[in-house]
């Protein structure tokens, strides 16, 4: 999920009982420093939605105010609900500890997303170690002692094409070149490639829900599976060892068609993720919604071949919560369930229909993205007979 409030679907690794799903609700506290919401208005609008629909959890992050947290825990713990700790990995943490910053093949930040305080969309450099290592220093230092019952993984990828050509080809630098080199990749025979090739070095041959998009191109081919590797391998380390501390590990993902320009490999992640959350925003003009990432693909690429039109239509959702079936954790498509207008002009009938299709694939739950303060009660009501 990418910002505000979200609800999201709760992680279980069985099937709800008698089919009934469970949700999650987040809550987005804006960025490390001023939050958005004192203790006592999380709480009363927790209690009011559970009145509504079956909260499982609740996700929260990420201010550094640990008295929040500490009362909304007291809380919910008592309701017996869990409480995760909403924490990035690969971006928003340079308010907090010193990073590399990602750079594309050319040694060039890629332009980020500023959508709002906390939320730059700026990347670090996903396989230095140093990195990583910060990501579970802050968890260590900051959040340990906060009762938390695990974390939800967030900005676990690279810039996608909000950055055009140049955030995907990314990150190119000596460390990444070193760690492709072992991969059987050389960075300098990719950018030759697309120096030569152009846009047509990302055309494709075809797409199908369950392999995604075939690239026409072997190197690049390469490229995007030895990317898929590298970065979800940091991303598996920090999992592994947050769940080593006894924590419950949930993560953020991109749609399936979408994962593979990022560095989302699911097949690496769903091994080391107690839940994922693919973001399954059929109405969101903002990073991570499908039409909207897609849109930048066609876009930064006019001269690559390939891609077909998708209509984001619960035919289109149909085809993605396919593309998640093979895989053995549990699993929580992303929903939007907040309206913003411009931004995700949402309806209690999209609800609706969206949340349908996770009970046509015997899914764990749905998650309702992704602003609980902001979400329209009738968008909440419409679920309220799934209780």
């Amino acid at each position: 999920m990418f910002f505000g409030l979200l609800l999201v679907a709760a992680c279980r690794t069985s099937a709800p009982v008698d089919n009934q799903p469970g949700y999650i609700v987040q809550v987005s506290l804006g960025g490390w420093n001023n939050p958005g919401y004192t203790a006592d208005r999380i709480v009363s609008r927790i209690d009011s939605v559970s009145s509504l629909i079956n909260v499982e959890k609740v996700i929260i992050g990420w201010s550094l105010d640990k008295d929040i947290y500490r009362q909304v825990g007291e809380y919910l713990h008592k309701k017996d609900i869990k409480m995760l700790l909403w924490l990035p990995v690969f971006a928003e943490t340079e308010d907090v500890c010193e990073n590399s910053p990602a750079v594309d093949l050319w040694g060039e930040i890629p332009s980020n997303y500023g959508l709002a305080e906390g939320e730059d969309f700026s990347f670090n450099c996903p396989t230095d170690p140093h990195n990583a290592a910060n990501v579970i220093a802050i968890y260590d230092s900051r959040f340990s002692d906060c009762c938390f019952d695990g974390v939800f993984l967030d900005r676990i990828r690279t810039q996608s094409f909000v950055g055009g050509v140049s955030g995907v080809l990314s990150c190119g630098c000596p460390l990444c070149a070193e760690a492709y080199a072992k991969e059987g990749v050389d960075l300098e025979a990719v950018k030759k490639e697309w120096k030569e090739k152009g846009d047509a070095f990302l055309s494709v041959t075809g797409y199908d829900p369950t392999e995604g998009f075939s690239f026409a191109n072997p190197v690049a081919a390469a490229f995007f599976k030895a990317k898929g590797r590298l970065v979800s391998g940091s991303v598996s380390a920090v999992a592994d060892s947050l769940q080593s501390r006894g924590l419950e590990v949930g993560m953020d993902l991109f749609a399936p068609f979408m994962a593979p320009f990022v560095g989302q490999d699911y097949s690496i992640l769903a091994q080391h993720a107690d839940f994922i959350k693919p973001m399954l925003y059929r109405k969101t003009d903002a990073p991570a919604g499908m039409a909207f990432e897609y849109e930048l693909l066609r876009k930064a690429v006019p001269g690559a071949t390939g891609y077909p039109e998708f209509t984001m239509d619960a035919a289109f959702l149909d085809s993605q919560m396919e593309a998640m079936e093979p895989y053995s954790c549990a699993k929580y498509p992303g929903i939007e369930i907040n309206y913003r207008a411009g931004v995700a002009e949402t309806s209690p009938e999209y609800v609706k229909e969206s949340l349908d299709a996770v009970l046509r694939h015997h899914f764990d739950g749905a998650v309702l993205s992704w602003n609980i303060m902001e979400a329209p009660d009738p968008h909440i009501a419409c679920l309220g007979a799934e209780k």
